[in-house]
């Protein structure tokens, strides 16, 4: 089963670091990363800035367009207004249907602000205690939603190569 982690990070750059550690741990075994994106918001930003993460490996199971939709869903659809935000709902659902749900969306979009970074990861086999710990020696704060594997399937069929 795969687990959808978010690392929210205190500062714009926390996230670039983060990565860092996180290949660290996956060439120590300590986990398998299957897909990961950042997130930076430099302070006085009118918006985030997105990457996703093609130096880890493994990365790009799931592709740009489901990293592209989450993001737009969490940042973006609140910015575009009503109308564009109407036309994101039919995606919004397949989300939801896959466990990414409107408490995620809604918890993630409160805690990752201006002044701050996100490390979004698809993983499995991860050894909790020594990333947890890896993760906090970087102020990061864990925001988790854990994917069945018919919810990892159905991400993979919607957003996959």
């Amino acid at each position: 089963m795969a687990t959808l982690t978010v690392w929210r990070f205190r500062d714009a750059s926390g996230a670039d670091e983060a990565e860092k550690t996180l290949e660290g741990l996956a060439q120590k075994g300590l986990i398998t990363i299957h897909d990961a994106a950042t997130v930076s918001w430099p302070v006085g930003a009118k918006k985030p800035k997105t990457r996703q993460a093609t130096s880890l490996a493994g990365a790009g199971a799931l592709g740009g367009s489901f990293w592209g939709l989450l993001f737009g869903l969490i940042f973006f659809v609140p910015l575009l207004g009503v109308a564009l935000g109407a036309a994101v709902g039919a995606f919004a659902g397949a989300m939801s249907d896959a466990g990414i749900n409107d408490n995620f969306i809604k918890s993630v979009r409160e805690q990752v602000t201006p002044g701050s970074s996100a490390l979004f990861v698809l993983t499995s086999d991860a050894v909790l205690d020594e990333v947890m710990a890896a993760f906090k020696e970087n102020s990061g704060e864990l925001i988790q939603t854990n994917l069945t594997d018919e919810q990892e399937q159905a991400l993979r069929e919607a957003f996959g190569d």
